[in-house]
């Protein structure tokens, strides 16, 4: 369990707010305008109203108390860069700030931000690569040249094991979990037998896993 602040409760601050109390974790929230607030007052750890570009603000906050800061101001980017360099000055500990810009998450950093998140852009591109590929389920990007997809078992496939379709000698790739309905089973033995109804989860790099994904 973490203990969170988030500034900006906008629809990702929303979302990120909720999945967070979801995995048991202790949030804070602020935002200037109460009513976009509401909704969370009953399962936040408290809520506060205000200007967090003002640094007496902020300072009544304890932000050096929080094991992350989340600033999700994504309208104003001038609030945000202002936000991002006072909470690096009253101690903050880690301080993730949104951008909507490549030029933005530069500033960002500059004046303090530890990690820039792009929200909008990364849902783009899962949604983009999905619908491009036939068959890709899900997609994880993890660095610019490997990412993890969720793809079919090829009919090819159906009735062999890991070890006889040679499997990750064959595609240079590798297969971390294999789901089935809502339940997924991670790291799979050599010896499982594939069948129709699975899903495979395959982690490599994307120049490899083309290739794959043409035989989708």
């Amino acid at each position: 369990m973490k203990s969170v602040l988030i500034i900006g409760m906008g629809r990702f601050g929303h979302h990120l707010c909720n999945d967070l109390i979801n995995l048991g974790n202790e949030v804070m929230i602020m935002d200037n305008n109460q009513e976009v607030m509401e909704d969370l007052l009953s399962t936040v750890t408290s809520a506060k109203i205000g200007d967090c570009t003002k640094v007496e603000v902020l300072k009544s906050l304890g932000v050096n108390n929080f094991d992350v800061c989340f600033v999700c101001i994504g309208t104003n980017f001038q609030s945000s860069l202002e936000i991002t360099s006072l909470l690096k000055e009253l101690g903050a500990k880690y301080v993730v700030s949104k951008a909507t810009r490549d030029i933005h998450a530069k500033f960002l950093l500059r004046n303090g931000a530890d990690e820039v998140i792009y929200p909008d852009r990364d849902i783009a591109e899962k949604v983009a690569v999905k619908f491009s590929a036939n068959n890709v389920f899900d997609y994880i990007e993890l660095t610019d040249d490997y990412s993890i997809y969720e793809i079919p078992t090829l009919k090819e496939w159906i009735g062999k094991s890991i070890m006889e379709v040679n499997f990750r000698a064959k595609y240079n790739a590798s297969i971390i979990g294999i789901k089935v309905g809502e339940e997924t089973k991670l790291l799979p033995d050599a010896k499982h037998i594939f069948t129709e109804e699975e899903h495979l989860m395959v982690i490599g790099s994307n120049e490899d896993m083309e290739g794959l994904l043409k035989k989708l």
